[in-house]
């Protein structure tokens, strides 16, 4: 079981005393009859453009799927969604400047051949009714294919979520595994609060068709029926010995859909990672410590989980919004995570809010009744939001309040 040991000390690595934010925007590029960009053509942009930039490419079974520089790194997502990954900086200005940088780049090469970048939690067509994800062709990339058929047995909205779903994720540091702990449960009390704040929609009435009672929140009730073995809020988070330890136990025992050998994708089901070295299909002693941290990686994002930690805590409960609406998430994440005050403040108030069930029932009522839904404490998602946002305020600089303004739904 040493393999257990070293994604616990993967997760341990991450300690850190820098308080950095990373930012991750999903977005859709769509021609004028709002229908998403082919893979070819959008892979062809990528490999020119990143080598103009004398960027690094990223190759997934002999496809260009992206590139890194220095400051972000560009993906494609199951159905050509378009994701940026800024590097983390403790500077929102400095993620601001990279973004912005990034679309003085890539919007007129899209113009040019007639497209648009657009950011909502849902491609506006699928939402609408228009098209369903049936219409919508996935990457030609080995690990979508074993995805989508996995998610064909696990949930309803498999096929949602890989063509037509887009997000905004946060990333944030921990010192030290109590302060890890201390932020996951944190942020899981206050997701419903961020989702709503962060939705996203074309239709602010448009409602998914099984479930004509609950206008908001899509993305999530897509999520939340697709797998449940790897999906939701982190299991056991509330329980007294959750930690690093434990943390590795879920990732080493979430079933992989796939694995990456050599290069090429191989599909295996609901084998996990343990189910992989007992059988010997892996075998410890002939890994590498490079090989070793690509396997954890790969184990790790197989898990979607509303956060995910990596050597960071990643958080990915906001619908895809603009820049500025990002901004304000990030500032509003920085003054209430990075701040001790902030977090002594949430941790006694949410004190009675200890477990997976309560928060979902706060999710629940969100997606019925969105910011006026009744959620802890007989107060509004709406109560919740202005509470959480003058706390953050509170701590920010003059600088990083201005963002605020953009997640601010009363300004």
């Amino acid at each position: 079981m040493c393999f257990l040991k070293d994604i616990s000390d993967y997760i341990r690595n991450g300690e850190t005393t820098s308080q950095r934010l990373g930012l991750e925007i999903e977005h859709f590029i769509v021609d004028e009859n709002g229908d998403q960009i082919k893979f070819d053509e959008i892979s062809s942009l990528i490999e020119k453009v990143g080598n103009e930039i004398q960027a690094s490419l990223h190759y997934i079974d002999g496809y260009v799927v992206g590139y890194n520089t220095d400051e972000y790194a560009i993906s494609l997502e199951p159905s050509c969604q378009f994701e940026i990954s800024i590097s983390p900086y403790s500077d929102i200005k400095k993620i601001a400047d990279v973004y912005r940088k990034f679309i003085a780049l890539w919007e007129p090469i899209f113009t040019k051949r007639g497209y648009s970048i657009k950011t909502f939690g849902n491609l506006p067509k699928v939402e609408l009714g228009i098209i369903t994800p049936d219409d919508i062709p996935l990457s030609p990339k080995k690990r979508y294919e074993y995805m989508n058929r996995h998610f064909l047995k696990t949930g309803k909205y498999g096929k949602y979520m890989m063509r037509a779903s887009a997000s905004t994720q946060i990333s944030i540091d921990y010192s030290s595994e109590e302060d890890m702990i201390r932020k996951i449960r944190l942020i899981q009390k206050l997701s419903p609060v961020f989702m709503i704040l962060l939705e996203s929609k074309t239709d602010e009435n448009s409602t998914l068709k099984d479930a004509p009672d609950r206008p908001h929140l899509f993305r999530i009730q897509q999520w939340d029926d697709l797998d449940s073995d790897r999906t939701g809020f982190i299991p056991h988070s509330f329980d007294n010995d959750f930690g690093y330890d434990s943390l590795s136990n879920l990732i080493y025992s979430t079933s992989l859909i796939l694995y990456p050998e050599s290069d090429k994708t191989l599909y295996v089901a609901d084998k996990s990672a343990r189910d992989l070295f007992e059988s010997l299909v892996i075998k410890e002693d002939d890994l590498s410590d490079k090989r070793k941290k690509q396997l954890i990686e790969h184990f790790i994002s197989m898990g979607f989980f509303h956060l995910r930690v990596k050597t960071y805590i990643e958080i990915r409960v906001a619908d895809s919004v603009p820049i500025d609406k990002a901004l304000g998430y990030v500032a509003l994440i920085k003054g209430l995570m990075y701040s001790k005050k902030n977090l002594d403040i949430l941790e006694h108030a949410l004190s009675d809010i200890n477990s997976i069930e309560a928060i979902n029932k706060a999710v629940d009522e969100i997606e019925k009744n969105g910011l006026n839904a009744n959620i802890y404490h007989d107060k509004t998602a709406a109560d919740w939001a202005e509470y959480i946002i003058l706390l953050a305020s509170n701590e920010l600089d003059d600088e990083d309040k201005e963002y605020l303004k953009c997640v601010n739904y009363l300004e």
